[in-house]
């Protein structure tokens, strides 16, 4: 593939962002990075940033996220591979939900200690992405929606927005590290982000999310604040301190280099 690739970032934290994101390989390696600042929102964010860029393939990651060795190499593979099964695609990430409720990756989340999703061994069709790191091929005339309030759940819409288009939405298997903090629970703008979810695609309702699934009635929320409250002091437990070195979290789980993955 010969498009040319554009990372944006909406950050709140100079040293967040320069002790993962920033850290990766691939910014010295001449990638280019625009940073956003000062946003109401993710979408604001990440719309300022579509008109202020040009690549033909735009990242927009978290300031927490951290990019192996060789991952950009490894992201033209994948992708010159979706474009000769779906020369239309949408949008791709690093960890989406599929229709069946299949959890892809891999990636490593912080905040639960843990590697989760499934490797595809082919580009899997989703209907949710988490917002840690979504790939948009500039050229789908996809943008995110301004209305949509706060910093949840626009994974979902962009996706919901590349399956209305008829372009769609997939994973691909591409390691990263999310170096994220623990979360104890939803706040009340996760429940804003939801009903303005519940409001916005009711044709495609339900869609099970990475965090919780979005239905009429909403009732999963209600058990999903009921579950993590039960799950407090084990979840905790499980997650590491984000002062770790994210070059360090990305060689104990064996993606130092990305790059012999390609042979």
């Amino acid at each position: 593939m010969s498009a040319s690739f554009q990372v944006i970032c909406a950050s709140n934290s100079d040293a967040i962002l320069a002790a993962n994101l920033g850290a990766s390989p691939c910014f010295a390696q001449g990638l280019p990075l625009h940073v956003e600042r000062g946003a109401a929102s993710a979408t604001t964010a990440y719309n300022r940033g579509l008109d202020a860029t040009a690549g033909d393939i735009v990242i927009f990651a978290h300031h927490d996220v951290f990019l192996p060795e060789g991952w950009d190499a490894l992201l033209a593979a994948r992708l010159d591979e979706l474009s000769r099964i779906h020369p239309d695609w949408g949008v791709v990430g690093a960890f989406g939900v599929g229709p069946d409720t299949r959890q892809f990756g891999p990636v490593w989340t912080s905040s639960l200690g843990q590697i989760i999703g499934r490797v595809p061994l082919a580009p899997e069709p989703v209907i949710s992405l988490d917002e840690m790191l979504i790939v948009l091929r500039r050229a789908s005339g996809l943008r995110f929606d301004d209305s949509q309030p706060g910093w949840h759940m626009y994974g979902t819409d962009i996706v919901c927005r590349a399956r209305a288009s008829g372009q769609g939405a997939f994973a691909l298997g591409l390691p990263c590290i999310h170096n994220d903090r623990f979360h104890d629970a939803l706040g009340a703008d996760f429940t804003e982000s939801y009903r303005w979810m519940q409001a916005r695609w009711p044709a495609y309702l339900p869609i099970q999310t990475p965090v919780t699934k979005l239905s009429r009635s909403g009732l999963h929320l209600m058990r999903e604040r009921w579950n993590m409250r039960k799950s407090i002091e084990m979840r905790a437990g499980d997650s590491v301190d984000t002062g770790a070195p994210a070059a360090e979290l990305a060689k104990r789980c064996g993606w130092a280099d990305l790059r012999p993955s390609l042979d």
